[in-house]
């Protein structure tokens, strides 16, 4: 290997740690913020905020008595409340036993059900807030797309004679009445029934008067995203590339790319591309998924890694606030239900177990979302948010939702499991987790 390829690889190595660090660090934060922040409101107190493991690098103590430090490994975090033997909210006995009645009830251990309940469930609902305000930003700062549906901004294609203009408003394609955007089942029919050409004629109102005039089919060959870890991002395809031909046949719409894929049964698929006024040709091979379908559960399609979009970026109206936070709630939503669905499905074998990513996996989708311009590595930011906080309401010990199953036993017996219980139980809870990330890192290494 030479030095200019060492160099590109170690700076691209760089670039996964650094957004990977960045992600989980921002994750992590408002996590165990929640614990802290409402543990204080619930008169618990916290003796140390940690971002990081390891070597304290920096530190400073607050007016509340809690020192906010950074360590040196950035994979995580952990807050130590007062009587704590350990960040995981072990009892220190003799520690406890030294406290005043006054001193003892600003501990995590002496604090009453309902407080140790709301400061345990903060971590994984401060995650869901995180995730729903990220989606209500993004619903924010994009807009809703005007209805009837207006053009926008054009993207760049390699065709010739479009007249399609910005702010023309579309109501007729190829003699198809267009139907309302917010019907879905309609829309598809609508784009099934358009022909596959290149350029079509469009019915659109201009300036006040209804005109015709020639434009692109509305859902072209155009990348528009690139899913990580696929076989078109691994030969550095990139958003806005439009697809001219599939193993010699020409196409003009995203349609007739997928049926070629998903026919392929996984073969090296020659492709012709036109990137910024260059052809390139391509060379890649399908890979199995395992995607939702839309009438619930999985199934296993071959995919290239793109995803399409309109050919140009319809034009929109401000969102209202209430709006965009149904909205943010609606797809937070969709990533739990998703996400225990999954499980679910590799659980009983359904799907392949290879749909489980650890660290490195993780790491990498890091790296590509941040490749792909920030306003991608936000969402992703925002999905992994949603993951984490489901992750940590899992009734296993060590877990928050352990803790709260602990909890649930204690309002039942009105007293809480023996401390030999607690102990052989937090041990079996660790044996799974680091079982579950030894089982994610070798899907990373052989998947």
């Amino acid at each position: 290997m030479d030095l200019s390829a060492f160099v590109s690889q170690f700076g691209s190595f760089l670039g996964v740690m650094a957004a990977f660090v960045v992600a989980l660090s921002i994750i992590v934060a408002i996590h165990e913020y929640g614990h802290y922040i409402v543990g204080r409101w619930c008169g618990i107190k916290a003796d140390v905020f940690s971002l990081g493991f390891g070597k304290v690098l920096a530190s400073r103590m607050d007016r509340h008595g809690t020192r906010w430090q950074l360590a040196a490994l950035p994979f995580g975090g952990y807050v130590k409340f007062r009587g704590d033997a350990d960040p995981a909210s072990g009892k220190d006995g003799e520690a406890m036993e030294a406290l005043s009645p006054e001193e003892f009830r600003q501990t995590m251990h002496g604090a009453p059900l309902w407080a140790r309940v709301a400061t345990v469930s903060a971590g994984p609902l401060f995650n869901f807030a995180l995730s729903i305000l990220i989606f209500a930003a993004v619903g924010l700062y994009q807009g809703a797309p005007v209805s009837p549906l207006t053009v926008g901004e054009m993207k760049p294609l390699p065709y010739e004679g479009i007249t399609l203009a910005e702010g023309d408003r579309i109501e007729a394609i190829a003699g198809i009445e267009m139907p309302p955007e917010d019907d879905e089942e309609a829309f598809d029919e609508f784009l099934d029934r358009l022909p596959r050409d290149r350029v079509m004629d469009y019915t659109v109102t201009r300036d006040g008067r209804e005109i015709d005039v020639r434009g692109p089919h509305p859902i072209p060959p155009l990348v528009s995203q690139l899913a990580p870890k696929s076989a078109a991002y691994d030969i550095d395809m990139r958003s806005g590339d439009v697809i001219l031909s599939i193993e010699g046949q020409e196409i003009g719409a995203f349609e007739d790319l997928r049926e070629v894929v998903e026919s392929s049964g996984g073969r090296p698929l020659e492709l012709t591309v036109w990137r910024e006024g260059e052809v390139l040709d391509f060379v890649l091979a399908p890979r199995s998924r395992d995607e939702q379908a839309r009438e619930g559960g999985f199934e296993t399609k071959w995919r290239i890694g793109i995803a399409g979009g309109f050919a140009f970026d319809p034009a929109t109206e401000p969102l209202g606030p209430v709006e965009a936070v149904l909205g943010g709630v609606e797809r937070t939503y969709a990533v739990i239900t998703t996400s225990l669905s999954g499980l679910w499905h590799m659980v009983t074998g359904a799907i392949s177990s290879c749909n489980m990513s650890g660290p490195i996996g993780i790491a990498q989708v890091s790296g590509a979302m941040a490749s792909q311009g920030p306003d991608n590595f936000i969402w992703f930011i925002a999905v992994l948010s949603t993951a984490v906080g489901l992750l940590n309401l899992f009734p296993i010990p060590v877990l928050d939702g352990g803790h709260l199953m602990f909890y649930a036993y204690e309002a039942v017996r009105g007293k809480p499991p023996s401390e030999n219980a607690l102990r052989i139980m937090m041990g079996i809870g660790l044996t799974l987790i680091l079982s579950l990330m030894v089982f994610a890192l070798l899907n990373d290494i052989f998947c």
